[in-house]
């Protein structure tokens, strides 16, 4: 059993104990409230530090963009031109060959002229032979073949005997 003595060193023992646990439940409360009070001036400082790097990442984003943009802007003033050269190459190609065709297929001047010369030299030597009897219906009659001439039966004969007559058309 227990003795007076002993029961009052437990008391003061378990008097002791209590001390200490209050002691250290106020020393944990301190420092629960200094946690609280330093993790709320961490979510300022996160917040802050957040918002300063999303600042920075947006303008960094913003000035690529503008630096996409007028990229993008000089790709299309190069495409632009590109398009413009190869419209006048293809329209200047266009033109070319037409007159290139024509310069080698048609004959020139003087061959125009030469050929003027000679239709109106031809033209002339046609009436010429005309007058002097390129008209007239020469075909083979008869058996052997002989050569005959198409006559004006209205026209009258000619000659001592009367024998010729005028070729029809003169």
């Amino acid at each position: 059993m227990s003795t007076p003595e002993a029961v009052a060193e437990s008391t003061v023992r378990m008097g002791l104990l209590m001390e200490a646990v209050e002691s250290q439940r106020a020393l944990a409360g301190q420092a629960l409230q200094a946690l609280q009070q330093h993790t709320a001036g961490l979510d300022a400082v996160v917040r802050d530090e957040v918002r300063a790097v999303l600042a920075e990442e947006l303008h960094a984003l913003f000035e690529e963009t503008q630096r996409t943009v007028a990229q993008l802007r000089s790709a299309g003033r190069t495409a632009r031109v590109r398009q413009l050269a190869l419209g006048a190459a293809a329209g200047t190609l266009a033109a070319a060959i037409p007159l290139g065709l024509s310069a080698w297929v048609l004959p020139s001047r003087a061959e125009v002229e030469g050929l003027r010369a000679a239709r109106a030299q031809l033209s002339a030597d046609l009436a010429r032979l005309a007058q002097q009897g390129g008209r007239m219906q020469l075909r083979r009659c008869g058996a052997a073949a002989r050569l005959c001439v198409r006559i004006d039966r209205a026209a009258r004969l000619y000659g001592e005997s009367a024998d010729y007559a005028i070729v029809q058309g003169y």
